[in-house]
C-alpha cells in the first residue's frame, strides 16, 4: 500500500504564527487507487505523519470492507431471491384443488401432485 500513497507536505493554517508560517509540519496522504484523501496537522512532521497514515489506514480498510459486504449482498440476494410474488415457483389452491405452476404456465390437481406426480405441471416437449 505504501507505493500507492503520495505524500504532500504543506504549511499548516490557524493561529501559530512564525513556527506556522516558516515550517511544513502539515501532512497530506493521497491513496491514488481509491482517491483516498487525509490531511494531519500537529506540531512535528513525525506525529503528522503517523497520524494521516492511520487514518488512512482506517479509511482504506473500511472502504474495502464495504465493497466486499456489497458484493456478499448482491450474490446472496441473487442466491436466495427477493421474497416478492414474482419469485414464486407454483401456486397451492387446496380450496380449489388446484396447482398452477407459474414456470410452464400448466395447471393440475393439488391432490395428484402432492401425491408427487409433478410430471403433470412440466411441459411436454
Amino acid at each position: 500500500m505504501t507505493k500507492d500513497v503520495r505524500t504532500e507536505w504543506f504549511s499548516g493554517t490557524g493561529a501559530g504564527g512564525q513556527h506556522r508560517n516558516k515550517h511544513q509540519n502539515s501532512c497530506r496522504l493521497i491513496h491514488e487507487p481509491t482517491g483516498t484523501v487525509v490531511t494531519a496537522q500537529c506540531r512535528k512532521r513525525e506525529q503528522s505523519y503517523s497520524q494521516a497514515w492511520a487514518e488512512l489506514e482506517r479509511r482504506v480498510q473500511e472502504q474495502h470492507s464495504r465493497q466486499n459486504g456489497q458484493t456478499v449482498d448482491l450474490l446472496r440476494s441473487d442466491l436466495i431471491g427477493t421474497g416478492m410474488r414474482a419469485d414464486k415457483i407454483r401456486t397451492y389452491r387446496f380450496q380449489d384443488d388446484s396447482v398452477k405452476d407459474h414456470v410452464s404456465g400448466r395447471e393440475a390437481r393439488a391432490s395428484d401432485v402432492m401425491r408427487g406426480n409433478f410430471d403433470l405441471l412440466h411441459k411436454s416437449n
